[in-house]
């Protein structure tokens, strides 16, 4: 059977996807026969595999960096929020039900966890596992299938990763070690401090303080990159009102403004991630109205609550700054959840149970909510390039007027200033994305905006893998991480005495 490491994490968004990624790739690259493993994920940014499945969109980027293709077997679990209380849950690429804190455990999920570990171990030389959340929340202790509830039943050596950009990462890092129980802790074999930026020689005595009271090694201190900000674990990475990636500056004389509208159950957010990487063009995610007034390209962005985001848009005020947008010839590019509020009713008692609602009216369509999910890979040309994306949606349009195509042979909708699609993924077409920013430009009176010619975003995609991976061979002992997939958990760790 093959080896195996799981790392985890003081919190979300400490590290633990790029760094499971960066060993992926470190490994890969050695020539291990390697996958990408996350028991249990919360995200509503997702990915379709080939067979038709879905999983969490880290896992998809993950199995890239093994020169995998995604499969279901890497996300067993999947769970998408829907609203603070509850989530669809997705076992095996397909959705089950919809389960709140309490419900949930009657899924049972474990031995479907550690039967699909099992068959990636024996099938693979190293299986990278990622925990989820920390696995210092132990009022979820009893039901935890991805943390420590995993590594005790697979005999799994834990790595835990602290964001030292956030501050208190010494008392993090120790904190989590100290809250567990002896079985638990007997397997948490070092700590990894990410995003740090500073002087090395004033951390060092801090790292050795931490030694001394854990009895575990610091193996890496990993440097904050402002270049690692492609494919987000999820939609927290997306600040309100803030600017998404590092912008150059335009091939041609003028800069492409484009909003994004931060909606609340935001998904597949990385959708704008390739615009972002094009010169010139800078992206904002928003949340107020004003932020609309100067855009010249709005996107309304895929959500897992279309209704409940379309309420909350109409109360920001932001709906009828869209509409205005929209009534001045400006371009708006919609995406899935987006599309879908765009039509003049919307029919939903799958996602919301609010029944038949008016949406914003500015396509001639009618969409309703099916309980069957559509999960799909489909190809087609758009604006006379060849495009693939990927379809995970519940609503389908039921009625539509004459309205033109935005994909041959027939998705979406090309209409004056409206572009929009059911497909995600569609911008990472560079082709179609390119003649989508000229579209866009011409539409907004950019007449000096130039697309670039050369913008790859699956080669820049893949270069931040291979960074990813060189930060891991440079500042990680990578002798140590290779002793534990090989052996686990070095035995007689000291255990930290709490009031057990």
């Amino acid at each position: 059977m093959g080896g195996a490491l799981l790392v985890a994490g003081t919190s979300s968004d400490a590290g633990k996807s790029v760094l499971v990624a960066g060993l992926c790739r470190w490994l890969a690259r050695r020539g291990a026969a390697v996958a990408p493993f996350k028991a249990q994920n919360m995200s509503n940014n997702s990915a379709v595999t080939p067979d038709g499945g879905e999983i969490g969109r880290a896992q998809a980027m993950q199995a890239a960096a093994c020169g995998l293709e995604p499969s279901v077997r890497f996300n067993p679990v999947l769970l998408k929020p829907g609203s603070d209380r509850s989530s669809q849950v997705v076992v095996l690429g397909r959705p089950v039900g919809v389960a709140d804190a309490s419900s949930y455990r009657r899924f049972d999920l474990l031995d479907t966890v550690l039967s699909t570990l099992d068959g990636l171990r024996s099938e693979f030389d190293v299986v990278v596992c990622e925990g989820a959340g920390s696995p210092a929340e132990i009022n979820l202790r009893a039901g935890d299938i991805a943390n420590l509830g995993l590594a005790r039943a697979a005999g799994l050596p834990l790595l835990v990763v602290g964001d030292i950009d956030r501050g208190g990462v010494l008392a993090h890092l120790f904190g989590t070690l100290a809250v567990l129980d002896p079985a638990d802790q007997a397997l948490v074999a070092g700590f990894v401090v990410n995003k740090f930026r500073g002087s090395l020689e004033l951390l060092a005595p801090g790292l050795t303080r931490l030694t001394e009271l854990t009895g575990r090694p610091v193996l890496g201190v990993l440097p904050w990159r402002p270049d690692l900000w492609l494919e987000a674990e999820d939609s927290l990475s997306y600040a309100a009102d803030g600017m998404l990636g590092r912008p150059s500056p335009p091939a041609g004389e003028q800069w492409l403004r484009v909003a994004v509208v931060r909606l609340p159950r935001i998904s597949n957010a990385t959708d704008v991630e390739a615009l972002a990487c094009e010169p010139g063009v800078a992206v904002r995610f928003v949340t107020d109205p004003s932020r609309l007034a100067d855009a010249d390209l709005v996107v309304l962005p895929g959500t897992k609550s279309t209704v409940d985001d379309l309420a909350w848009l109409r109360r920001q005020g932001l709906a009828d700054a869209v509409v205005r947008h929209v009534r001045a010839g400006r371009p708006l590019l919609a995406v899935c959840g987006g599309f879908q509020m765009l039509a003049r009713r919307i029919d939903d008692e799958v996602e919301s149970g609010a029944g038949s609602v008016p949406g914003l009216g500015l396509l001639d369509l009618d969409v309703e909510f099916d309980r069957a999910k559509t999960l799909a890979r489909p190809a087609g040309v758009a604006l006379g390039e060849p495009v693939t994306g990927y379809e995970i949606h519940h609503g389908r349009v039921t009625r539509r007027g004459d309205l033109p195509q935005l994909i041959a042979p027939a998705e979406g909708v090309l209409a004056g200033p409206i572009a929009a699609t059911h497909w995600h993924g569609l911008l990472d077409n560079d082709g179609f994305r390119r003649e989508l920013l000229r579209w866009a430009a011409d539409r907004a009176g950019r007449e000096g905006f130039e697309p670039a010619a050369d913008t790859r975003v699956a080669a820049l995609r893949d270069a931040q893998l291979d960074l990813l991976a060189d930060l891991v061979d440079t500042h990680l002992d990578t002798t140590a991480v290779t002793r534990l997939i090989e052996d686990g958990a070095p035995p007689g760790l000291p255990i930290l005495r709490t009031s057990w």
